[in-house]
């Protein structure tokens, strides 16, 4: 079997690195200042924000949103997971497959009459399908932010990553607006490509029933300078901020519920499976 090693996920602004089987303190998640799984988080990260330009993304949506790469049922997705190690995610050294069921399980905790959001804990992450298929690391994990205006401050690594990426000297992009006009919408704005976004585009492209509240969690679950800093609300309109504490109330699952203690994903496979058949059935396109 071929793995991938995806590296550390930028989307949490330094997850603890899980080595030792403890409880992590919340302050503890997302530490990108130090930690064993540092070096290879600033890598992806420092390769991400030099290479996620607009015309990158731009060339990305018109690669995979298309959903012409393969067919693949929902779980299939979520087992070929365990290949893969996000190299951008600071808290986390196991396959993601496991960090899947356990977001799933502590939504399905705190919301058992919810099943669309412990679905959306389940795949949230299964977009990092495409590092299998040769896709860089650091156009599949990491936090995402707008490419074609001004990269704010709340980025991860913000001070020393963007030096080398054109967009930051683009007059055209660098102002706070940039291409944009005031609340245009989240919907009308271009993110750095990733996980979220193509996972967002399959959901689309197979017409799956997850409510809207559940493709924002898809889709912006990795977009920290906004869900967890405030940052780009001069771009979004109304839905955007009713959407927001939906993003928020699914990563406190995301980010809190990675611990060295592994589900035991035989045993809770029925049961996911059945709302995959409710929300998103069959063969899907990818």
């Amino acid at each position: 079997m071929k793995v991938v090693n995806i590296g550390p996920d930028p989307s949490l602004a330094y997850r603890p690195n899980l080595e030792m089987n403890e409880t992590k303190e919340k302050e503890e998640y997302r530490n990108f200042e130090n930690g064993s799984l540092f070096d290879r988080v600033f890598n992806t990260y420092s390769l991400m924000h030099t290479n996620q330009t607009l015309e990158f993304v731009k060339r990305k949506h018109a690669e995979w949103t298309s959903c012409n790469h393969t067919r693949m049922g929902m779980m299939d997705a979520i087992m070929s997971l365990d290949q893969l190690v996000d190299e951008s995610d600071p808290d986390v050294d196991f396959p993601n497959s496991f960090h899947a069921f356990q977001t799933a399980e502590g939504i399905r905790q705190a919301h058992p009459d919810k099943d669309w959001f412990q679905l959306v804990g389940l795949i949230h992450d299964v977009g990092k399908i495409m590092a299998l298929w040769d896709e860089p690391q650091w156009a599949v994990v990491g936090d995402t932010f707008p490419v074609g205006c001004k990269f704010q401050s709340s980025i991860v690594f913000r001070e020393n990553s963007f030096q080398d990426n054109p967009d930051d000297k683009n007059p055209s992009y660098n102002t706070e607006y940039g291409i944009y006009e005031p609340k245009c919408g989240l919907d009308n704005v271009f993110m750095s490509w990733g996980h979220d976004e193509y996972l967002y585009r399959v959901m689309k492209f197979n017409k799956c029933s997850i409510p809207e509240e559940g493709l924002y969690m898809i889709r912006f679950h990795s977009f920290y300078p906004w869900h967890s800093h405030g940052d780009y609300m001069h771009l979004c309109n109304d839905k955007d901020l009713k959407m927001l504490p939906w993003v928020n109330e699914f990563n406190k699952f995301d980010l809190y519920t990675k611990t060295t203690e592994l589900p035991d994903v035989d045993k809770l496979k029925p049961y996911y499976q059945s709302l995959i058949d409710k929300y998103c059935p069959g063969i899907l396109e990818w």
